[in-house]
């Protein structure tokens, strides 16, 4: 182990070996990384653990610098593991560059089936009595990370002193095709938000996707496409991402010698906010962390965008009407447009007509949940839908909802220490 300082906090590399597949617990082993925080001032004393499960699926944890965000919050009473998820960061990472050495696209998709919150949780609860002597730890899920929470809870609620969810509770029985039936909707309003609030905005989105549409550029090696500017929709989800949207394009053209033309500084800007190349597990797994028994996922995004015919880009093109923009979607022309997905291809295709996928969630155990659970539910959430939130709210026993519109989907980085705060007060009945 290697320890070093920040301001405010002591900082400890910590790895674990854990099973691929922990149903074979002899078999292949990976490398799984999390990073120990504890603040400076009580680095010396024993004090309980908190585990943070990263939002994604595919992102590793943050690197904070120092106590900023929530983290000095937590640290002011806990231990903090800041878990890099297996295939993640530091944690046997799983790209392009790695992937070929598990062989061709069948041993890679059968390889990535164990990547989910299912093994997840059984890492967490491997490396659990290593730190805690045994003891149970607390659990704050951030997005996906709340996924992982409730298959915590439905799979080992004795290794939870308390829980702590924010934008995070999956619907426990939706196939993918509900989960974006439910979305594009709430995407709508999000694009519509944003042109109230922007409406500039509109005529610069049409040049732009004419402009794609015509030429198809290419940066580094990423084709940007018509739909590959539409899924930059995405920033809507955060709070401020409307306005991180609104800087992007507002100098997308420059004037040259021979025309009007897409600046350079913007087609570095689009490529760099569409490609996968940091987290490609985000476009391998998205669809899969909803596959529950023997119905594939099949490319679910894609097909229920069909329903939703506003959001074809040719068509409003053709019309007078605005550009709508997509987010959080995952279509199979993904890689083919992005250099660090395009040699996946056809480990995604098989991923998405996987038949064997276990069930995530236990209904009865938990409507007899006895561990201390708190959620934050954003109102209108762009990415996880709140009226499944609420439901699965009301399927876990004791679990307490903190239910507002003072945040996007992203309150525990841009509320910090007080949203952390709230949901603690909540799971300690002093809210």
């Amino acid at each position: 182990m290697i320890s070093y300082r920040q301001p405010g906090v002591v900082l400890t590399d910590r790895r674990f070996t854990v099973p691929l597949d922990h149903s074979d617990p002899g078999g292949e082993q990976i490398e799984v990384y999390g990073r120990e925080a504890v603040a400076t001032s009580r680095a010396g004393e024993e004090l309980p653990w908190l585990v943070y499960l990263e939002g994604g699926p595919g992102f590793g944890a943050r690197r904070f610098v120092g106590t900023e965000a929530w983290l000095g919050r937590a640290l002011r009473e806990f231990r903090v593991l800041l878990l890099d998820q297996r295939g993640t960061g530091l944690s046997t990472p799983a790209n392009r560059q790695t992937l070929p050495l598990r062989g061709g696209p069948r041993e890679q998709a059968d390889y990535l089936a164990h990547f989910r919150s299912d093994s997840i949780v059984r890492d967490c609860e491997l490396i659990r009595p290593q730190l805690t002597g045994g003891a149970p730890w607390t659990v704050l899920g951030q997005s996906f990370g709340g996924f992982c929470a409730v298959r915590y809870l439905s799979s080992a609620p004795e290794g939870l002193a308390a829980v702590l969810i924010t934008g995070g509770l999956p619907s426990l029985d939706a196939h993918a095709d509900d989960v974006y039936r439910a979305a594009y909707p709430r995407i709508e309003r999000k694009v519509a938000a944003h042109y109230t609030r922007y409406p500039q905005d509109v005529e610069r989105a049409r040049a732009i996707i004419a402009y794609l549409a015509e030429r198809r550029p290419e940066s580094a090696g990423h084709r940007l496409t018509p739909e590959g500017f539409q899924s930059l929709g995405i920033m809507l989800g955060s709070g401020s991402g409307s306005h991180q949207l609104h800087y992007l394009l507002e100098n997308a053209f420059v004037r040259t010698p021979g025309a009007t033309e897409l600046s350079d500084a913007f087609q570095e800007a689009m490529r760099t906010a569409a490609s996968f190349a940091g987290h490609p597990l985000y476009a391998l797994l998205h669809e899969a962390i909803y596959g529950q028994g023997e119905r594939p996922t099949a490319w679910a995004a894609e097909r229920v965008r069909a329903e939703f015919p506003q959001f074809d880009a040719a068509t409003a093109l053709a019309g007078d009407g605005p550009v709508l923009f997509t987010g959080e979607t995952i279509h199979p022309w993904h890689f083919d447009v992005d250099p660090a997905l395009r040699p996946l291809r056809e480990t995604a295709e098989l991923l998405a007509q996987r038949t064997d996928w276990p069930v995530l969630y236990d209904r009865e155990r938990l409507a007899a949940n006895e561990v201390p659970v708190a959620a934050a539910v954003y109102h209108d959430d762009m990415y996880v839908d709140t009226a499944d939130a609420l439901r699965t709210a009301a399927a876990i026993r004791g679990l307490r909802t903190w239910v507002t519109d003072e945040y996007e989907h992203d309150g525990v980085r841009a509320g910090g220490p007080r949203v952390l705060d709230r949901l603690l007060a909540l799971v300690r009945d002093e809210a």
